[in-house]
C-alpha cells in the first residue's frame, strides 16, 4: 500500500501539489479553533467565539462555490492567490481589531472565510492532467487526497496549541495564516496550476449544479457531514461522564486513526464496477458504523467503535471525489468539487447544532442517535436517487503539458 502511494508522489508535482494543498488549507482546516481560541484571551465570551466562528464557517460555505466557478473561468492562479491574500488579511484584521468592535470582528471573519481558496476543488481538478489522465491512478490518487484530508485534521488543532503555547493566541492566527500562504503559492507557481484550463462551459445560472446525479451525492453528504458534526457533540458529552477531555481525546483520535486506515487500504487497489453503486455501499457501511456509538459502553469499548466509525469514512470520501468528476457538466469540475465541500460543512454545522440539545432532552444516546439517523439518510438519498447517479460515464477533459485540453472516456 505505502508503495503505491509513495509512486504516486514520485509522479512530478504530485508532491508539491499535495503538500502546497495541506499548507494552504491549514487556516480553513483551523480557523473554529483558533478563532475561538483567539476570542476567549480577548476576554469574549464562548457565546461571541462560538458565533464568530460560525459567522467564518458561513462565510466559508457561501464562498467555496463562487470561487470554484471563478477557477474554472480564469483559471487557477489569478482566482487562488488574490483569495489567500485577502482572508489573510482579513485574519490579520481580526487579530488587530481584538473584540473593541463587534462589527470589525464579524466583518473581519467573514472576510476571511468568504475569500478562502478553494483549494480541494482546484487539487482534484489537477490530478487528470498530473497523472497523465490514468484513471486507476487517478482513483488512488483521490484516496489518497481523503487520507491526507484526515491528518490535516488530527494535525492542525495540534499546530493551534503549539502555536499559543509558544506565542499567543493572535500569533497562531498570523502564523497559520502565513503558513496557508506559502502553500498557495506552492501550488499556484507550479506548471500544472499555472497551465490548467478547464474544459468550455455551457453558460447557465446554475453552474454545476444542473446536473441532477451530482445535486444527489451533495445531498447525502450533507448527512454525512450532519454525523460528523454530531459525533463532536456528543462525544464531549460522553467524555464528561467517562473520564473527562482526555478520553474525548481518545474518541476523536480513534475516529481519525480508523478513517486512515481505511483510506489507505481502499485506495491500495483497484476497484471493479461503476463507483457509483459501490458508493451506495461504502455510504451503507458507514451509516451501520455508526449505529453502534448508542450503545456508550464503556471508555476501552467506546475507542474501539468510533474507530469502527472512521473506517468507511475516507473511502466514502475518495469514491464521492470520482462521482462527482464523473457527474459534473464540463467546464464545473472546481465548481462541483467546491459545492461538496460546502454541502458537507453546512451538514457538519447543523449536527453540532441539533447534537446539543439532542444531549440535553435525551442524553448522551441520542447525541449519538443523530449521527446514527443521518448516516442512515445519507444512504436513503442515494437510494432513493439511483436513477440520477446511474450512466455517470461521460467525457472529460484533460489539460495537457501545455494546457490544452484532450478528451478522455471515464468509463464505468
Amino acid at each position: 500500500m505505502a508503495a503505491g502511494y509513495a509512486e504516486l508522489l514520485r509522479t512530478r508535482h504530485a508532491a508539491r501539489l499535495l503538500a502546497g494543498t495541506l499548507l494552504g488549507r491549514l487556516p480553513n482546516g483551523t480557523a473554529a479553533i483558533a478563532i475561538v481560541l483567539f476570542i476567549r484571551s480577548e476576554g469574549g465570551s464562548y457565546s461571541l467565539a462560538g458565533a464568530l466562528a460560525a459567522a467564518y464557517g458561513l462565510a466559508n460555505a457561501v464562498g467555496q462555490p463562487l470561487l470554484g466557478r471563478a477557477v474554472d473561468l480564469y483559471g487557477q492562479p489569478r482566482v487562488q492567490l488574490p483569495a489567500a491574500l485577502v482572508s489573510a488579511l482579513g485574519m490579520v484584521w481580526l487579530a488587530a481589531a481584538g473584540t473593541a468592535s463587534m462589527a470589525a470582528a464579524y466583518a473581519a471573519v467573514l472576510v476571511s472565510g468568504l475569500f478562502t481558496p478553494p483549494l480541494e476543488g482546484g487539487l482534484r481538478a489537477l490530478w487528470p492532467s498530473v497523472l497523465g489522465g490514468r484513471e486507476e491512478r487517478v482513483h488512488a490518487a483521490y484516496a489518497m487526497d481523503a487520507v491526507a484530508q484526515e491528518v490535516m485534521y488530527t494535525v492542525g488543532p495540534l499546530l493551534v496549541t503549539l502555536c499559543v503555547a509558544l506565542w499567543s493566541p493572535a500569533a497562531a492566527l498570523l502564523v497559520l495564516n502565513g503558513v496557508g500562504l506559502v502553500g498557495v503559492l506552492m501550488v499556484v507557481l507550479s506548471e500544472p496550476s499555472r497551465t490548467w484550463r478547464s474544459v468550455p462551459r455551457e453558460a447557465h445560472w446554475l453552474g454545476a449544479l444542473r446536473s441532477r446525479g451530482l445535486l444527489a451525492l451533495l445531498g447525502a453528504f450533507f448527512f454525512v457531514g450532519m454525523a460528523l458534526g454530531s459525533i463532536a457533540v456528543a462525544a464531549v458529552a460522553y467524555a464528561d461522564g467517562h473520564g473527562g477531555q482526555a478520553v474525548y481525546g481518545w474518541l476523536m483520535a480513534a475516529l481519525g486513526l480508523g478513517a486512515l486506515v481505511g483510506g489507505v487500504v481502499y485506495g491500495a487497489r483497484q476497484w471493479a464496477g461503476a463507483p457509483e453503486r459501490r458508493l451506495r455501499l461504502l455510504v451503507g457501511l458507514l451509516a451501520v458504523g455508526y449505529l453502534p456509538l448508542m450503545l456508550t459502553v464503556g471508555p476501552v469499548a467506546m475507542t474501539a467503535l468510533a474507530a469502527l466509525s472512521g473506517v468507511f469514512l475516507a473511502p466514502s470520501l475518495a469514491c464521492a471525489f470520482i462521482v462527482v468528476d464523473r457527474h459534473a457538466p464540463a467546464g464545473t469540475v472546481t465548481e462541483a468539487f467546491s459545492w461538496l465541500v460546502t454541502f458537507f460543512g453546512v451538514g457538519a454545522a447543523l449536527g453540532t447544532a441539533a447534537a446539543g440539545p439532542a444531549v440535553e432532552m435525551g442524553g448522551t444516546t441520542a447525541g449519538f442517535a443523530v449521527a446514527g439517523g443521518a448516516g442512515v439518510a445519507a444512504l436513503l438519498v442515494l437510494t432513493a436517487t439511483q436513477t440520477a447517479l446511474s450512466g455517470g460515464g461521460r467525457t472529460r477533459a484533460v489539460a495537457g503539458s501545455a494546457g490544452a485540453p484532450s478528451e478522455q472516456l471515464i468509463k464505468n
